[in-house]
């Protein structure tokens, strides 16, 4: 068996913070920011608006555009950062807000900023291993609280939102997801992480990052597992439709599709209106493409991220 993807859905906050906004919380400028990164805006969630309100609303939009309903689900895999509590898993609470049932199960995964991909990963296998038939793929994160509002080198760089995607078995080889690759690097986990945790400060503590290192790291491991999926599965660049990343910083975006000799207009860029949204960075990119008809049928699809770990990671799909 493999597994195809049949609906995309995604969900943003209300509020939209502007560069602008930034420049009377922060020492930062519009300029600075669009120039470093591309970002023009990021959505903050509301302060009772949790990480599993937003992979709901992102589910729901997968659903009715798949003309399903909750209890046609056999697993819901969240990939977060930020789960609504410690225990239980967030997608436990997705199973039940959306009327999965009893059936099947939730699970969270913790990827950082690659959480979608292993999310994608996972429940690809489980499909392939006959175990379910069919998967809601959801990246959520509320990374807002994750911040120091003081720290100008990551506030400007975060936001919040959800993406989702339905996969279900199918028999044919030549469709839905070709491979899936997953690396991690744990000696480089303290340039990208928080300082806190609740098996060592009892609190969530902020994001810290070196800026310098992540930008080296992202740039050669991106380039690297692009290289790998595309070999494993004996084709070229050329041969990509659309190349969704991760969308953390358009310079490294730009560096990758270089790299790739890919031009512009095969790339889905979505970072100037969200920022990075960790988990749901690639999602709701895909979401956007998928819903505006950029994505079409038989479409080779090439995903690609990394994130604090340090995880990196790609998926190659066909529509």
């Amino acid at each position: 068996m493999h597994s195809k993807i049949i609906s995309a859905g995604h969900y943003l906050p209300e509020k939209a913070l502007s560069n602008k906004e930034l420049e009377s919380l922060v020492d930062t400028s519009d300029e600075w920011i669009r120039q470093r990164t591309g970002i023009e805006k990021r959505h903050i969630a509301a302060e009772d608006e949790k990480t599993s309100d937003m992979a709901v609303k992102a589910a729901e939009m997968a659903l009715k555009n798949a003309g399903l309903k909750g209890s046609d689900i056999d697993a819901v895999i969240l990939g977060t950062t930020t789960p609504d509590r410690t225990f239980p898993a967030t997608a436990v609470t997705v199973q039940d807000k959306i009327g999965m049932g009893d059936h099947g199960f939730g699970m969270d995964v913790q990827a950082v900023c690659s959480g979608f991909i292993y999310a994608l990963s996972v429940a690809d296998n489980f499909i392939k291993a006959g175990q379910i038939k069919r998967a809601l793929v959801i990246g959520a994160e509320k990374f807002s609280n994750l911040l120091n509002w003081d720290d100008r080198t990551t506030c400007v760089l975060f936001g919040d939102g959800a993406g989702a995607v339905i996969i279900e078995a199918t028999e044919d080889a030549n469709t839905g997801i070709l491979s899936t690759h997953l690396h991690s690097e744990g000696a480089q986990r303290d340039i990208l992480c928080t300082d806190g945790g609740a098996g060592s400060t009892k609190t969530t503590g902020h994001v810290t990052m070196n800026g310098q290192e992540v930008f080296r790291h992202a740039v050669s491991r991106m380039s690297e597992v692009v290289a790998e999926a595309l070999k494993a599965n004996n084709i070229t660049a050329n041969d990509i439709d659309w190349l969704i990343p991760h969308q953390a910083n358009k310079r490294i975006i730009d560096s990758t599709a270089k790299k790739m000799k890919l031009p512009p207009e095969k790339i889905v860029l979505t970072v100037q209106d969200h920022g990075n949204t960790s988990a749901a960075s690639i999602p709701l990119a895909f979401s956007t493409a998928w819903n505006d008809g950029r994505v079409k049928k038989n479409d080779l699809i090439l995903m690609e991220a990394m994130g604090g770990g340090l995880t990196w990671g790609a998926a190659l799909i066909r529509i």
